[in-house]
């Protein structure tokens, strides 16, 4: 499995300038867990939407939008050990959007939130052909 620097150099490779829609598969935490040992009374979804909001607006500021965002119903089609427990798919403007928005300060200051509420994710760049 490559790292995250390495996944960013390949896209950045193929980029086209053109949108790009990040497609989100999530999974949350019972309890949402600080990794610097806070107390917290709330739940992995919980914490996971104190960094949505944040991103949501990151997002509009630079010209992308939330196309979808859903709760996981079921299966239909295949089999995995652990089903998703929600779906989200943004669009930004071009790949170079996305990494200004990831190496921002607010949306650093946010990730706290996000490494608390998810015990899983899966995000996959894609684009319109």
């Amino acid at each position: 499995m490559r790292n995250m620097p390495e996944q960013i150099a390949a896209l950045k490779d193929k980029d086209d300038g053109k949108p790009v829609h990040m497609v989100n598969l999530l999974s949350f935490k019972e309890k949402a867990v600080y990794e610097d040992g806070r107390e917290t009374t709330l739940t992995g979804y919980e914490a996971y939407g104190l960094y949505g909001e944040v991103v949501s607006r990151l997002i509009t500021e630079r010209g992308g939008k939330i196309l979808f965002s859903a709760a996981v119903a079921g299966m239909v089609v295949g089999e995995v050990e652990n089903v998703w427990d929600a779906v989200a798919i943004a669009e930004y403007p071009s790949l170079d959007t996305f990494l200004n928005m990831i190496s921002s300060q607010e949306w650093l200051a946010a990730e706290e939130h996000r490494t608390a509420g998810l015990s899983g994710q899966l995000n996959i760049a894609t684009k319109s052909s």
